[in-house]
C-alpha cells in the first residue's frame, strides 16, 4: 500500500545557514532522551519549532485534531514505557491537547506536552491565539515550565522528561513563547537527567508482611497498572507460581497475570467477574499490588472486602492507605518486595473454594438471536490474533467486553483509557503503538460512538501508511449511557440514538482503508481472516444489538457481590 511521505523541504545551497536557536536546541535535547516521535500540528506560535524540524532526525506524525496527538502519545508511552511527547501551537492548539494530558496525568502515563505560545511581551495582552496554557492545565500535569530564557531550555527538558517518568509517572508541560524559540543560543552540551533511586522498603515491614501471608486462610492477590509501571510482571508471575494465591486485576492491570492462567479469576469491580468479586469479599487477607482501590474496582468502598487485612505493595508512597487502611505498607522496588515475600502456598481449603467459583462463572458465547453476540467475537478475535498483538480500545460496552473475554498476556498488550474514561482513545493510541513497534499487529476496537470522536485520524493511517486493524461494534447508540437509562432511569432515554450513523465500511473506503461490513454469524471467521491479512490499514464493521447489554454490573453505591446478573 502506498503512503505518503512527511514532505521536507531541502534547504538552498545558495542561503546562508541559519543561526542555531532555541528552537534546535529543543530538539536535539529531545533527542538526547531518545526520542523518535513526536506527535503534532502545527500553527503560528509553535512555528519555530517546526521550522527546525525540517533539518531534524526525529520523526513528526501530524495528526488531524491535536487530542489524537497526544492521545497517540499516550499509547506509544503505554506500549514502550518510555515517554511520549506530543507538540501543539497555542491557543485551540493547546485547548485540543488538555484531554489527551488529562488521560495520561489520571493513568499515570509519563509525557511531555510542548506548546508554543504568544510572544513573552504579549503574554497577559489577549494576543491572537493566547490562553493561559500554565493555568489551564496545572490541575492535570506533575509540573509545568513556561520558558523564559532560550538557553535554559535544554535543561528545562531533561528536567521535564526526569518528572515524567519518575516516580508515579504522568505528564509534564513546557510552554514555549515564540521569541524565545527563535533567540539564537549558544550551543552547549545536553545530558538527561538521572532519575531518583526508589525508596528502600522498611525491613520490619516486610517481616510483618510475611507474618499475615503466613496466617492468611484465604489470601488474594489484587493488582494492578502500578505492576508494569514497576517493570514487575516477571515477579509477580513468579510469586503467583509459588504461592498459587488466586489474583484479580483492574481493569488497566490486566495482563499483568495472563488472564488464561489457573490462578486468575477475571477483573474485578463494576463490570467484572463473579468469581474475582466473590473471592474478594471473602478473603481475609489482600494484597494489593500496583492498585490504588479505584471506586470503579472496589464500589461502595466501606463494603470492600469487609473480612480482609491488607498489605498494600506500590512505588507511590501517596497510594498507601489513602482509600483504604493498610496493616502493612511496603512501599518501594516491585519486583523486590515481591522476590523478598516467603512463599507459602494457600491452604488447599481455600484453593478447592476458588475453584469452584472460577468453574462456575465460565462464560457461554452461544447466545440466541441473528444479531452477532459481540463477547463471542472478542472471543474469536483473540483465538486469531498472534500471542504478542496489542489491543488498544476505546470506551463504552466494547471495551468491557474486550476486558472480560479479551486473553491478555502482558500489561502492555491491553491500552484503554482507565480514569478519565476518554472517547476516541483507542485509534490515536493504536497509532502510538504501530509507528513504535511497525512489525507488530495492532487492533484498535472501538464502539461507534468512541469512534467518531476521533474519526479524522483515518487520514493518519491512510498518509503514513501505519496498518492498524479497526474492529468497529456499532449497536447505533451510545450504548453504556444507553444500558444505564435503562436500568436505572426507568428507561427515560435521552441523546443515546445514533442511528443516523454513516456507512462506517463505506467512509473508510474514502479514507482509503480495506472496509468491510460483517453482518452474519457464519461470515465471521472468513471476514476476520481477510481483514486481519488485508495490507495496511483496515476497517472491519459490525452491527450489534442495539439493545445488548454488560453483564455482569455493580449498582451504584453497591457492594462488588450485590452484582446484577444477566436475566
Amino acid at each position: 500500500m502506498s503512503s505518503i511521505a512527511p514532505q521536507r523541504a531541502a534547504p538552498s545551497p545558495s542561503v546562508e545557514a541559519k543561526p542555531y536557536r532555541a528552537a534546535h536546541a529543543l530538539l536535539d535535547a529531545l533527542r538526547a532522551e531518545g526520542v523518535r516521535f513526536i506527535f503534532g500540528y502545527p500553527g503560528g506560535a509553535i512555528m519555530p519549532v517546526y521550522d527546525a524540524l525540517v533539518d531534524h532526525p526525529i520523526r513528526h506524525i501530524l495528526v488531524r485534531h491535536e487530542q489524537a496527538a497526544a492521545l497517540a502519545a499516550n499509547g506509544y508511552a503505554r506500549f514502550t514505557g518510555e515517554v511520549g511527547v506530543c507538540m501543539a501551537t497555542s491557543g485551540p492548539g493547546a485547548t485540543n491537547l488538555i484531554t489527551g494530558i488529562a488521560d495520561a496525568y489520571l493513568d499515570s502515563v509519563p509525557m511531555v506536552a510542548i506548546t508554543g505560545q504568544v510572544a513573552t511581551f504579549l503574554m497577559g495582552t489577549d494576543a491572537f491565539q493566547e490562553v493561559d496554557t500554565f493555568g489551564l492545565t496545572l490541575p492535570v500535569v506533575k509540573h509545568s515550565f513556561i520558558v523564559r530564557e532560550a538557553e535554559a531550555l535544554p535543561a528545562i527538558v531533561h528536567e521535564a522528561f526526569r518528572i515524567a517518568r519518575s516516580g508515579r509517572p504522568g505528564p509534564v508541560l513546557v510552554d514555549l513563547p515564540k521569541d524565545v524559540a527563535n533567540r539564537p543560543i549558544f550551543a552547549k552540551p545536553s545530558h538527561p537527567v538521572p532519575d531518583p533511586p526508589l525508596p528502600e522498603c522498611n525491613p520490619c515491614a516486610l517481616e510483618r508482611a510475611r507474618h499475615l501471608l503466613a496466617r492468611a486462610a484465604r489470601p488474594v492477590l489484587y493488582t494492578g497498572y502500578g505492576v508494569f509501571l514497576a517493570r514487575a510482571e516477571r515477579a509477580l508471575r513468579a510469586f503467583v507460581e509459588a504461592t498459587r494465591i488466586p489474583t484479580v486485576s483492574t481493569l488497566k492491570g490486566l495482563g499483568g497475570l495472563p488472564t488464561d492462567h489457573p490462578c486468575f479469576l477475571g477483573m474485578l469491580g463494576m463490570h467484572g467477574s463473579r468469581a474475582a468479586n466473590q473471592a474478594v469479599q471473602e478473603a481475609d487477607l489482600l494484597i494489593c499490588v500496583g492498585a490504588r482501590f479505584d471506586d470503579r474496582a472496589t464500589g461502595k468502598l466501606d463494603g470492600f472486602a469487609p473480612k480482609a487485612r491488607v498489605i498494600h505493595i506500590d512505588g507511590d508512597p501517596g497510594e498507601i492507605s489513602k482509600l483504604r487502611y493498610a496493616e502493612v505498607a511496603l512501599c518501594g522496588d516491585l519486583s523486590r518486595i515481591l522476590d523478598a515475600l516467603s512463599l507459602r502456598p494457600v491452604p488447599p481449603e481455600w484453593g478447592r473454594r476458588v475453584e469452584a467459583l472460577k468453574a462456575s462463572d465460565r462464560p457461554r458465547y452461544d447466545a440466541p438471536g441473528r444479531f452477532i453476540y459481540a463477547p463471542a467475537l472478542i472471543r474469536r478475535l483473540y483465538e486469531r490474533l498472534p500471542e504478542d498483538a496489542v489491543v488498544t480500545c476505546d470506551v463504552g460496552q466494547h471495551q468491557m467486553w474486550v476486558a472480560q473475554h479479551g486473553v491478555h498476556r502482558s500489561i502492555r498488550q491491553h491500552l484503554t483509557s482507565g480514569g478519565l474514561g476518554t472517547m476516541g482513545f483507542g485509534l490515536p493510541a493504536a497509532i502510538g503503538v504501530k509507528l513504535a513497534d511497525p512489525e507488530r499487529t495492532v487492533v484498535c476496537v472501538t464502539g461507534d460512538g468512541s469512534f467518531m470522536m476521533n474519526v479524522q485520524e483515518l487520514a493518519t493511517l491512510r498518509r503514513y501508511g501505519i496498518a492498524v486493524k479497526i474492529l468497529l461494534l456499532d449497536n447505533a447508540a451510545l450504548g453504556m449511557v444507553r444500558q444505564w437509562q435503562e436500568l436505572f432511569h426507568d428507561r427515560r432515554y435521552s441523546e443515546v440514538d445514533l442511528s443516523d450513523n454513516p456507512d462506517f465500511a463505506a467512509l473508510a473506503r474514502v479514507f482509503g482503508l480495506w472496509a468491510a461490513r460483517l453482518e452474519s454469524r457464519d461470515q465471521i471467521d472468513a471476514l476476520l481472516q481477510e481483514w486481519l491479512r488485508s495490507e495496511g490499514p483496515a476497517l472491519l464493521h459490525v452491527p450489534i444489538d442495539p439493545k445488548a447489554n454488560v453483564w455482569p454490573l455493580v449498582p451504584p453505591n453497591k457492594a462488588n457481590h450485590e452484582q446484577l446478573m444477566e436475566t
